[in-house]
This record gives structure tokens, sequence and C-alpha cells, in this order.
């Protein structure tokens, strides 16, 4: 590989990477050239790095755009996020960060009190999903409902459930905020029923399970929900004080004390 490439090769190599729609080999082929010359690479190990190069920045275009598309209400990591305020769930949240779960179909039910991080989990355990390569959708329960009542008053539900199964992640951000009409709470059931057992779900709430059926509005229908979503499931409990109050002198929030006492 001695030989210095010709004026005709580089137009060549320009042509065949438009031609496959990957412009970067052309980048690539061309900063590592006189490197393999220098270091007397054989010719596959040139052709190997070339398209390593290629096939890394491919991954990682498709991982933002994946993000992107997400409709995370911000980006967050888990390099970010202050595990010394929430130390128990250090190891867990670590466990999941490989994507294991995805695989495997799991659930994953984030529980606290306002404020203790549950979102900022949710959403960077869907980020860390989508640069794994995997499809992920992100909304409140409330924004959920409002989507999966749009389609069945079009008569589109099944096809809606159906779309939404091709998504490796659903986040749904704020159970238990507001409660739902029965309608609603069907709709959610089918929901998590559609995706059982064959792809994940990622859930925050305020409030234990305990506290479901006055969501749902139906305690049959608050079981058989939590029995589907926690059948496969890791459920982390996060604690304390909101972290949104940290130097305003208020110790806790009252629908947290109104939830401690109940418990």
């Amino acid at each position: 590989m001695a030989a210095k490439t010709t004026p005709d090769a580089v137009k060549q190599i320009h042509y065949l990477a438009a031609a496959l729609k990957a412009p970067r080999i052309t980048e690539a082929a061309q900063r590592l050239a006189d490197q393999a010359r220098d270091a007397d690479w054989t010719h596959e190990d040139y052709l190997a790095a070339v398209l390593e190069r290629e096939v890394s920045a491919r991954n990682a275009s498709g991982a933002e755009m994946r993000i992107r598309s997400a409709g995370f209400p911000a980006r967050k990591t888990l390099e970010d996020f202050d595990f010394d305020a929430q130390p128990a769930v250090r190891n867990q949240v670590g466990s999941l960060a490989s994507g294991a779960f995805l695989t495997e179909a799991r659930n994953i039910v984030l529980l606290g009190p306002p404020g203790t991080g549950k979102t900022h989990l949710a959403t960077a355990l869907g980020v860390t999903a989508a640069r794994h390569g995997h499809r992920v959708l992100f909304a409140t329960a409330t924004d959920w409902i409002t989507r999966l009542t749009d389609a069945h008053r079009l008569g589109r539900l099944p096809q809606e459930l159906a779309k939404l199964r091709r998504y490796g992640l659903i986040i749904v951000d704020e159970v238990g905020y507001l409660p739902f009409e029965q309608d609603a709470a069907n709709l959610f059931f089918q929901l998590v029923s559609s995706r059982y057992e064959h792809a994940s779900l990622v859930l925050t709430s305020n409030l234990p399970f305990s506290g479901w059926a006055g969501v749902f509005g139906d305690q049959a229908v608050a079981a058989a929900m939590i029995d589907r979503i926690v059948h496969h499931a890791d459920v982390l409990t996060l604690k304390g004080a909101s972290y949104r109050l940290r130097g305003r002198g208020i110790d806790s929030l009252p629908s947290i004390r109104t939830q401690n006492q109940a418990d």
C-alpha cells in the first residue's frame, strides 16, 4: 500500500460512496489512506477501518434521530442524575442501563414523591434505549389517553395499538397526577395489555400501587393493570424531598406528607 492514491481513484471513491449513500466513506478513506500507508496496513485492515467509521457515524446519526423523535420534554442522561440523593436505586439503575430489560420485554416502574427524579430517570433510560437502537416514545399519562381517545373515536384503536407495539419502549410519565374517567382507564388498560410480554413500558407515579384504584376509578381494572405491569418488571422506589425545594426553606409538599401519613 506504498503507492499514493491517484486522482481517478479518488473520483471513483466519491462516486461509489454517493451511490451507496454513504458520504462519510469518502472522508474516512482520504483521512485513513496516509495512516494506512505509514503503518503498512493490509488492504483488509484499511477497508475495515473505513467501514467502521461509516457504521459508527450511522449509528450515532440514527441514535440522534431516535432521541429527537421520542418526544422527551428535555434531554436527560444517567450521568447527570444525582445518585447521592437517591443511593438506594444506584445499583438497580446501573443494571438497567445495559438495556437488557428491553430484549426481555420487561417493564420499569418508578415510584416516589414529586421532585425525586422519576422523570429524569425515565427520560435517561429512554435516551439510553435509543442509543442501543430501540425506538422510543415519551408522553404523560394524560397525553397517552388523549392519543388513544382520538384513535378510538376515529375507529382506529387496533391500528394505533399495533403501531405502538413496534416501539421497543413506551414511557408513561405522571400516572396518578390526574384521575381517569372510566373510558380513559379502559383505553389505558388496552395499551398495557397490548404490550404485555411483547414490549417494554416505563411508568412513573407519585402514588404507591395501593393508590392506583383511585386513579383508574375501579379496583378490578387497577388490579388487572398492575398485575400485567409488574409481572415482568423492576420497581424502583425513590424517596425524600423534592429537589426543586432545596435551599428554599420548605421541607416537604402537602401531597407528600399526606401520602406518608396514609402509608
